[in-house]
C-alpha cells in the first residue's frame, strides 16, 4: 500500500488538492496550446474572356444636385400670325358709298369713334379670341366663318353683319370677306352702295365657276364682298350639297389671313341657315330689343343647334341707367 505524505495542516483545500495530485507536474508535460491556423479566402479570379459589364450612360441617373450635360429640348415657337397680302394692283376696286353708311348709321372707314364703332370693337374681340384662339383657348374649328343670323326680318341681321366686316377690316393683319347668303332678299350690295353681278349661288350651281373669281374687292383696304348671285327655289338643298360645303370651305381654309362673316336669311322664314349652320365655326344671332319674344328666339336656336359656337348679340338697346357713353372719349361728344 502506497503510503502518501502527511498532509500539512496549513494547507488551504487547493494546496492540498494541487500537491496530491501534482498538477503542476502534469500541467508542465502537456504540450503549449498552438493558435489555430487562419483561414485565407482565396481570391475571386474572373476570366479575361468575360469582363465587367458596363451600365449605359443612360441607366446612371446623376445626383439631383448635379449638373445635366444633355441638352434639354427648346418649347415650340408659337405659330406665326397670319400677315395680310394685298392683292394685286390690277385688281378690280369697287368704290363704298360712304355717305350711305353714314345715313345708315353704320361705320363709317375714317370717321371719329361712335358709340356703334365702340360696341363692335367689343363684339369683334371675342369672336377673333374663339377664331385664333389665346389666353388659354383653344381656337374653335371653322371658327374664322362667322354666320350672322337672326330669328325674323328686320331685326338687324344685316345691319350687324355690315358694322362686323367693317369694323374687322381695321385689324391690321387680316382681311374680310362679307359672304351675301340670303339668297331671297339679298341686301348686302344695296346697303354698301356697290353693284351686283354674278355670286355665291352661281359657284354652287355650276363646278366649273371659281368662287374667287366672283369675290368684288372694295376700296376700303382688306375688305370684300361676295354678292349672293342668282335667286333659286333650291338654295338650301343647293348650299346643303357637296359642292355647297367645297364653295363654303374654299373660302378661309385656303386663306389662313381672312375672316369670312356671312349674311343668312332669318331662320324663322327661310330655311338657307339651316344648312348653312354645318358649315361655319361660329354662329352670331341677333335679337332685336323689345321685338324679338323668347319664345321665337328659342325656336330659332333650335333650328340653328349644330357644333358651331352660338353667341346672341342684343340689338336696339339703349344706356339708360347706365354710365355707358361710348364716342365721348375721342370728343364725339356724348353717344
Amino acid at each position: 500500500m502506497k503510503q502518501e505524505p502527511p498532509m500539512r495542516s496549513y494547507d488551504s483545500l487547493i494546496e492540498r488538492a494541487a500537491e496530491l495530485y501534482d498538477f503542476k507536474r502534469k500541467q508542465e508535460a502537456m504540450p503549449a496550446p498552438q493558435p489555430a491556423p487562419v483561414q485565407e479566402r482565396a481570391p475571386v479570379v474572373r476570366p479575361a474572356s468575360t469582363p465587367w459589364p458596363t451600365p449605359p450612360a443612360a441607366s446612371v441617373a446623376p445626383p439631383v444636385d448635379a449638373p445635366v450635360d444633355t441638352p434639354v429640348a427648346a418649347p415650340p415657337a408659337p405659330a406665326a400670325k397670319p400677315v395680310f397680302v394685298a392683292p394685286a394692283a390690277d385688281t378690280p376696286v369697287e368704290p363704298i358709298n360712304l355717305d350711305l353708311l353714314r345715313d345708315g348709321g353704320f361705320i363709317v372707314p375714317g370717321d371719329t369713334p361712335t358709340r356703334v364703332s365702340e360696341e363692335f370693337r367689343i363684339v369683334k374681340r371675342h369672336l377673333l379670341l374663339s377664331a385664333f384662339g389665346g389666353s388659354n383657348q383653344q381656337a374653335v374649328p371653322d371658327g374664322r366663318c362667322i354666320l350672322i343670323c337672326s330669328a325674323h326680318p328686320n331685326e338687324g341681321k344685316t345691319f350687324s353683319a355690315v358694322n362686323l366686316a367693317l369694323s374687322l377690316a381695321n385689324e391690321q393683319d387680316l382681311e374680310v370677306l362679307l359672304v351675301d347668303a340670303d339668297i331671297a332678299k339679298p341686301e348686302v350690295l344695296s346697303t354698301l352702295g356697290i353693284g351686283g353681278g354674278m355670286g355665291l349661288m352661281d359657284a354652287i350651281a355650276d363646278p366649273a365657276i371659281c368662287v374667287d373669281d366672283l369675290i368684288v374687292q372694295t376700296d376700303v383696304p382688306k375688305l370684300s364682298v361676295l354678292p349672293a348671285g342668282r335667286q333659286t327655289h333650291h338654295d338650301t338643298e343647293l348650299l346643303a350639297s357637296a359642292r355647297g360645303k367645297a364653295v363654303i370651305d374654299s373660302l378661309h381654309r385656303g386663306h389662313p389671313h381672312r375672316i369670312v362673316v356671312v349674311d343668312t336669311a332669318p331662320a324663322l322664314a327661310a330655311s338657307p341657315a339651316s344648312a348653312l349652320v354645318h358649315l361655319v365655326g361660329q354662329i352670331l344671332v341677333i335679337v332685336r330689343a323689345d321685338k324679338t319674344s323668347e319664345q321665337d328666339l328659342r325656336e330659332a336656336v333650335g333650328i340653328m343647334s349644330s357644333q358651331a359656337q352660338l353667341r346672341l348679340l342684343l340689338n336696339g338697346t339703349t344706356f339708360e341707367g347706365t354710365t355707358r357713353k361710348y364716342g365721348s372719349y375721342y370728343g364725339y361728344g356724348e353717344v
